[in-house]
């Protein structure tokens, strides 16, 4: 492997294991003093799952073409706002599959590099979108500034998209592609391992 590729994979495991390191906890919505936008856009930062599942669909968008890119930009963060509105109104008694079920299926997707349809792009994009964005809303304690953090939350999944997509699409040599697909294997990998810590016994 060049030494480029070095240090791609090096940079891309500091950005993973920053983003997996655990912070203080704090309620669910981080206020930072700048109002209800800003609190929605650095909650989805200091997410993982909310964060990784995104990240890893704009990885899958960006190697399937600008299309797919941007279809996953325009339909994730429109699912995710429509998903926190239902989350806010609905009763909070539907029960949601757990987090890890996103990062192992999209992370597989990427790791294998599958040739999905625009069609299933915009499936997995709303999908994925309108039930983390209701999960968003269903865990929201402050009802006024709700909404207005809804779209922080969107325009923080809208920008990730964007920057993500954007710097997978053009990718062309066969390294760079197998640096993106490592990244889904990772990513599919963390989620096997949340999936088998869900189900340890009560301490």
């Amino acid at each position: 492997m060049s030494r480029r590729a070095l240090t791609a994979v090096s940079a891309l495991t500091a950005v993973l294991a920053l983003t997996l390191t655990p912070a203080i906890a704090d309620a669910h919505l981080v206020t930072t003093g700048l109002g209800p936008v800003y609190d929605g856009l650095v909650h989805f930062a200091l997410t993982p799952e909310d964060l990784i599942p995104a990240l890893a669909l704009a990885l899958l968008a960006g190697l399937r073409g600008a299309s797919h890119g941007r279809r996953a930009l325009f339909v994730l963060p429109a699912a995710w706002l429509l998903g926190g509105v239902l989350g806010l109104t609905l009763p909070h008694s539907l029960s949601a599959p757990p987090a890890a079920i996103s990062f192992i299926f999209i992370g597989a997707l990427v790791a294998a590099d599958a040739h999905i349809s625009l069609s299933a792009t915009t499936a997995l994009a709303a999908t994925l979108g309108a039930t983390h964005g209701y999960l968003n809303g269903a865990a929201l304690t402050q009802p006024p500034l709700a909404p207005t953090a809804l779209l922080g939350i969107a325009a923080a999944a809208f920008t990730l998209v964007a920057l993500a997509a954007a710097t997978v699409v053009p990718l062309r040599a066969t390294w760079s592609r197998l640096i993106v697909r490592v990244a889904g294997s990772w990513i599919a990998a963390v989620g096997l391992l949340l999936f088998g810590w869900s189900f340890r016994p009560p301490s």
